[in-house]
């Protein structure tokens, strides 16, 4: 059996990261995820700019189910991961987990659905089939 695509990447949480409390914005989880499903692609061989220039497809998210278990503060370093749980013909299923190393313990975890889209029309497209041999496990 195959293993499923995947990464962790580190992220430090800065300042700018957090509330007034030092606890990261509940919004800010999700640009954590996203620099993880990007770094996913990247390591698999598809910068997003060149999906779009070369090949006219981006991939957007179309839901997010996220569940926060316990806070990020300022200063933590955590580690984001970011698995391909399932390809469709149009899209992709990622789940997703952040932990912070130091203890182990589990803050947050989420599944995100992304649509592949023409750039040009925003309109649904299937993923290539040369991408989606990569993409699967």
């Amino acid at each position: 059996m195959s293993r499923k695509p995947s990464l962790s990447i580190p992220v430090r949480v800065y300042y700018e990261d957090t509330d007034a409390g030092g606890v990261v914005y509940y919004a800010n989880y999700l640009n954590f995820y996203e620099r993880a499903r990007t770094e996913l692609l990247r390591e698999l061989g598809f910068e997003q700019n060149e999906l779009i220039t070369d090949r006219d497809i981006l991939f957007a998210v179309t839901n997010v189910d996220i569940h926060y278990r316990r806070p990020a503060c300022f200063n933590d370093m955590l580690e984001v991961s970011a698995v391909i749980r399932e390809v469709g013909r149009v899209g992709l299923v990622f789940e997703q987990e952040m932990r912070r190393p130091a203890d182990g313990e589990l803050l947050s975890s989420a599944t995100i659905r992304v649509a592949c889209l023409s750039a040009m029309e925003f309109k649904p497209v299937a993923i290539p089939d040369e991408i989606k041999e990569v993409l699967q496990p």
